[in-house]
């Protein structure tokens, strides 16, 4: 599926191409806050038409992914906890836009998006939410076992990621390389101890991380304003350096990020990124979402602060693209969503056997302890070998 998207942007792009379409443009952001820091990342960004596409195309397949695990959590197919991420998916695709492939990510359990954007299709993300066979983990996991090459996985730990992440940044710096990890967490989180133990580990040692608070508003049913004494958590690093970014612009997030990953890969330590981003569904499918904010709240972000329609005017206004266009893609992208929901709710679940499988990348335990103790399961191995050198 992630080739049949790559293809469909490649033929649009073509289209573009012998229709004598803009090849780039420029833009405006609004202005960085910064802490600590004498240099901001340029508000004047360059967006080509390559970009244009390939960037709306990722927004469009979060937002429409996100809207499939919604429907199948309310048929109760998807089952447990479902924290979805619409709304925020500027966020996500705009740092990913900014990293390279040896540059590592880890969030929390809000990680269907970047679990899509880290190499897993749409698929592998639906059918884990469902528990069948075809996810990315077999259906074993659910939302909080997601892994890719680079990606850390959405942790359920509130918190817990970030000094994880810390020790993903000091691996790259221990193997002589230039990566940096990106480390992110809500603003519920950003109160944590966890949070200022890690702050303080990485700039002590310089460590290559980027810590990303998210702050969508609201930690669980809580604001902001009612849960930090200080709100600028851009600053809350105290020596770590700090810049805060308009969340909703994919465009500002990249080119903050370009600067972010520049800063933290040449030997200078950690930043401290606050996004300023909003979430449309309640903190998980069972919190409607509502009770401590209006309709009217949400309503008007949807009409004014929508990462996707805003791109959407932009990349119209500047002739990067048409509306033709547009109807286009959002129509492959629906009809690929819809095909990726049916097969996952159609797919079989995993085995009785498969259970105790891929519990070790190398078995070193023997058999596998089960709930009777005098019936011990075989581990074996399913998944792809890995190199443990």
């Amino acid at each position: 599926m992630a080739n049949r998207f790559t293809n469909f942007i490649n033929k649009t792009l073509g289209l573009f191409a012998k229709n004598n379409y803009a090849s780039e443009a420029t833009f405006e952001t609004k202005p960085y806050r910064l802490h600590k820091l004498e240099e901001a990342p340029s508000t004047s960004v360059t967006l080509t038409k390559e970009d244009a596409i390939k960037f709306y195309t990722q927004l469009n397949i979060i937002r429409r992914m996100e809207t499939a695990a919604g429907n199948l959590y309310k048929d109760k197919i998807i089952r447990g906890f479902c924290h979805l991420y619409s709304g925020q998916e500027a966020v996500a695709v705009g740092i990913k836009a900014a990293l390279r492939p040896h540059d590592s990510v880890i969030t929390a359990y809000r990680a269907h998006g970047w679990t899509y954007l880290m190499g897993v299709s749409p698929l592998g993300v639906l059918a884990e939410l469902c528990g069948r066979q075809s996810g990315c983990a077999r259906g074993k996991g659910g939302s909080m076992h997601m892994y890719g090459d680079n990606f850390y996985g959405g942790n359920g730990i509130v918190g817990a990621q970030v000094p994880l992440g810390v020790g993903i940044g000091l691996a790259a710096k221990y193997k002589g390389t230039d990566g940096v990890c990106v480390a992110l967490y809500g603003d519920g989180a950003a109160n944590q101890g966890q949070v200022f133990e890690a702050y303080n580990m990485a700039k002590l040692w310089d460590i290559p991380c980027i810590f990303v608070c998210e702050n969508n508003g609201y930690g669980m049913g809580t604001s902001a304003d009612r849960a930090a004494a200080s709100t600028n958590f851009y600053s809350r690093g105290d020596y770590v350096p700090g810049i805060w970014v308009d969340g909703m612009d994919v465009l500002a997030v990249r080119e903050c990020f370009r600067y972010a990953v520049n800063y933290c890969s040449t030997g200078k330590g950690p930043l401290v990124i606050e996004a300023a981003t909003y979430r449309y569904s309640g903190h998980s499918m069972s919190d409607p979402g509502t009770s401590y904010r209006t309709r009217d709240e949400i309503q008007e972000v949807r009409q004014t602060r929508d990462p996707i329609t805003s791109f959407k005017e932009k990349i119209i206004a500047s002739n990067l693209a048409t509306p033709e266009e547009i109807k286009k893609i959002d129509g492959e992208i629906r009809a690929s969503i819809d095909e990726a929901t049916k097969k996952s709710v159609s797919d079989k679940e995993i085995g009785m056997d498969e259970l105790p499988a891929d519990i070790y990348a190398n078995n070193l335990e023997g058999n596998i302890r089960n709930v009777d103790v005098f019936t011990p399961l075989t581990h074996k191995r399913i998944g792809a070998a890995v190199n443990l050198s």
